[in-house]
């Protein structure tokens, strides 16, 4: 029996009897409140839906025939009115519209509804082991409910693709496939004959070198070597980011202003911004437009670092800054392309199944560690989990899903109270109102920090 099969085998019985009570081990009064408040199923009917039926659901479409056929589910029914599963509540399950319609309601004044018609019904109601709104049927619904491991199989297969650097081939959607630029881009990339962008010999030597646990003077001397750079830290280190009274006006006390991990990480990224050039101009304007993106999801990223989590600022920036970088090999071949390349619209629209694994093996090149180079795989990539644990991962992931708010893609995007990521928010968090809260009181940092990168 597959093991997804034995955890429902285990906990069915108990769910038909009494489904959506939250299990009480000696939990706070909360937990027995939240169980008053959810509404059983009329019916719940066991394996009904076929793989067809199934693959309409992310990331369920994604799963392999095998593994999709032994993942366990269950169909529950309920009437108008009824509670399908509250905000805060404990769950150990994924829920999907099947049929009707629901009103979500969040930790904040701000209600919404989800039709089963509608694009959005396709993704989870929820993601995380703890629910992100209440969920109140506003006709009679079905529900899809899968066991929450189906985030942990969805994090393997993810992270499979992820620990590849070197792909047999690049997976090209439809619209592309047909594609002789397209075509040529996944061959070069297969014989390893892209041209890979390199870093300043400054950036990587102090890279290798805070390894290596050097002290500041040693950072000093290599960072003196390229001045431009210094007059950058010292101008980072005057800024709003780190300014106290005193203005410095060495690299001495730039490093010891900023420290050293952050140090490292703010040459990187100023470096990195010489990699997002070309000569043709108008994927010189396309370079720019990516590396003033590429700029935004890094505060974005730094922001929602130092609010909502225990993870350093500074590496969130330099996890942020470097979620596109397989844009860059993308566009100097379309430059270098015989009798021209596609637009940058065109290859914008071929980004999102591309910056995994050219911007993996980007980084792999550039000697970067593992825990940043899975991000250009998992940036966008909005139902992964990570683990119990928040991680820089789920912090760029957070600030990529900030970054398309007020946009036309906005549009088809998982409401963020339904992520993993969200639900891994430090206590006093879990609010979808703090997006708001959050960047209004951090603007002049997002600000000081574009101004400064850019």
């Amino acid at each position: 029996m597959n093991w997804l099969s034995k955890l429902l085998e285990k906990n069915t019985d108990h769910k038909l009897r009494n489904h959506g009570a939250i299990a009480s081990t000696a939990e706070n009064q909360a937990s027995r409140a939240i169980s008053e408040i959810v509404t059983p199923p009329l019916a719940a009917t066991r394996q009904s839906l076929t793989l067809a039926q199934l693959r309409k659901f992310a990331p369920l479409r994604d799963l392999d025939d095998a593994s999709l056929a032994a993942l366990p589910h269950l169909v529950l029914s309920y009437a108008k009115d009824a509670v399908i599963f509250a905000l805060g509540q404990q769950t150990d399950s994924v829920f999907y519209l099947l049929a009707g319609q629901l009103a979500m309601q969040p930790d904040s004044e701000n209600s919404y509804q989800i039709a089963a018609d509608s694009s959005l019904a396709n993704l989870p109601l929820n993601s995380g082991k703890r629910c992100g709104a209440t969920a109140t049927a506003l006709t009679d619904v079905r529900i899809l409910e899968i066991p929450i491991e189906l985030n942990r199989l969805w994090a393997d297969k993810s992270q499979e693709s992820a620990d590849c650097v070197e792909l047999i081939d690049i997976q090209l959607p439809a619209p592309i496939n047909g594609s002789r630029f397209f075509n040529s881009f996944a061959q070069a990339y297969r014989e390893n004959k892209l041209r890979l962008p390199s870093l300043p010999d400054v950036a990587l030597k102090l890279k290798d070198a805070i390894q290596k646990d050097i002290g500041i003077h040693g950072a000093v001397e290599i960072i003196q070597l390229d001045p431009p750079i210094v007059a950058k830290l010292i101008q980072v280190a005057n800024s709003p980011l780190y300014a106290t009274e005193t203005q410095i006006n060495n690299c001495h006390d730039a490093v010891v202003r900023i420290g050293l991990n952050a140090t490292r990480n703010l040459v990187m990224g100023i470096s990195m911004k010489q990699l997002f050039s070309c000569t043709d101009p108008a994927l010189m304007k396309g370079m720019q437009t990516l590396w003033k993106n590429s700029l935004y999801v890094s505060s974005l990223s730094f922001v929602l670092a130092q609010e909502c989590s225990r993870i350093n600022p500074e590496d969130a920036l330099l996890g942020g800054l470097i979620a596109d970088i397989g844009a860059i090999p993308l566009l100097h071949f379309a430059e270098q392309f015989p009798d021209g390349g596609p637009s940058f619209q065109e290859l914008q629209t071929a980004l999102p199944y591309l910056r995994g694994p050219v911007g993996a093996l980007v980084l792999h090149t550039l000697g970067f560690p593992e825990q940043l180079g899975n991000i250009p795989h998992h940036s966008e990539n909005w139902l992964y989990d990570s683990g119990p644990e928040l991680t820089m991962t789920d912090i760029v992931i957070l600030a990529k899903l900030h970054s398309y708010f007020g946009s036309g893609n906005a549009r088809d995007l998982p409401y963020i109270n339904s992520i993993p990521a969200y639900s891994k928010l430090i206590s006093g968090k879990l609010n979808p109102d703090f997006s708001l809260m959050v960047l209004q009181k951090a603007q002049a940092r997002v600000n000081a920090a574009m101004q400064l990168l850019f």
